[in-house]
C-alpha cells in the first residue's frame, strides 16, 4: 500500500511539473500597455516586421531558446541586432511586466 501511494504521489508530481506553464512574476495587464507603447510597432500580434522568421510566437521562442522570462527580460533590457535596448526607457519592473505579457501571449497564441 505504501509503495502504491508513493507511485501515485510521484506521478502527480511529474504531471504537475511537466505540463505546467512557465511561472510569470510580472503584471501582464501592465505589460500589455507597455508593449503597445514600446513594442507593437515591430511586434504587433507577436510578429516581427524586421525579421519575420523570429517572431514572438511560442514555437519561435522555443526554437531560438528564448521561451523563458529571464531571457526575454535580457533581450528587452539590452536589445539585440535591430532591436533597441529599453534599459534606459523602462524600469526593471516594467521590463518584467512586458516579458510576462509576451510569455502569456505566446502561450495563448497571440
Amino acid at each position: 500500500m505504501k509503495k502504491i501511494l508513493s507511485v501515485v504521489v510521484l506521478l502527480i508530481t511529474l504531471v504537475t511539473f511537466t505540463f505546467a506553464s512557465p511561472a510569470l512574476a510580472g503584471d501582464a495587464s501592465k505589460g500589455a500597455t507597455l508593449f503597445s507603447a514600446n513594442c507593437a510597432s515591430c511586434h504587433m500580434g507577436g510578429r516581427n516586421v524586421v525579421n519575420p522568421t523570429k517572431t514572438l510566437q511560442k514555437a519561435d521562442l522555443e526554437k531560438y531558446d528564448m521561451y523563458e522570462l529571464d531571457k526575454i527580460k535580457t533581450q528587452i533590457l539590452n536589445g539585440k541586432a535591430a532591436m533597441p535596448s529599453f534599459g534606459k526607457n523602462l524600469t526593471g519592473e516594467q521590463i518584467e511586466d512586458v516579458a510576462t505579457y509576451v510569455l502569456s501571449q505566446a502561450e495563448k497564441g497571440w
